[in-house]
């Protein structure tokens, strides 16, 4: 994120942003301090739309119908990856800020995640899904610049043109932040 000219300009005029990236890179954190920063609605894709109280998942159909009808409104800043619904997301959002965490990082995110809130809910997940820390989870993290960023790089090169921001440290989100509230 050297080069800010434009930035601003870029993320107070998109109307709809997607914020992207592997769990525990931030995602939720940085969608909700945007969202107070530019004055959007906030979107949990895990609250929102994948899960139900006791870690139940909903029904595809009904996954895509939540998310077709949230996107379609005109203003929002959603978080999660999602790679399932990309085709319903992708096409409206405005902007999309991508989180390139290292993977120590994110994994470090998840973990202190974990304790922070075990047996918890955090506000990012419907009532009745405390958050637990699974070998999933962390095999995910391991390898999600090898299984899913080649996947993200197909859906993005297929929307060219699209802003897409990528943020590589906490350092650079915390700039980004800092940015947007800087006086014009």
């Amino acid at each position: 994120m050297k080069d800010t000219s434009g930035l601003k300009a870029t993320l107070t005029g998109a109307d709809r942003i997607l914020v992207i990236g592997c769990p525990g890179s931030g995602k939720s954190t940085l969608a909700k301090r945007l969202s107070r920063a530019l004055e959007l609605d906030y979107i949990s894709m895990d609250r929102d739309f994948y899960w139900l109280p006791g870690w139940r998942k909903r029904a595809r159909d009904e996954i895509d119908r939540l998310i077709a009808t949230a996107v379609a409104e005109e203003r929002w800043i959603m978080d999660g990856t999602g790679l399932s619904s990309f085709h319903l997301r992708l096409p409206r959002a405005n902007a999309v800020i991508w989180l390139r965490l290292p993977r120590y990082a994110c994994l470090h995110g998840v973990v202190s995640r974990a304790f922070r809130y075990f047996g918890r809910n955090r506000p990012e997940l419907p009532v009745g899904c405390p958050e637990r820390l699974s070998l999933g989870i962390l095999a995910y993290i391991w390898n999600f610049e090898r299984d899913a960023v080649p996947l993200i790089e197909a859906v993005l090169r297929d929307v060219a043109g699209k802003p897409v921001l990528q943020l590589k440290s906490r350092r650079q989100m915390r700039a980004l932040l800092d940015l947007l509230r800087a006086p014009a």
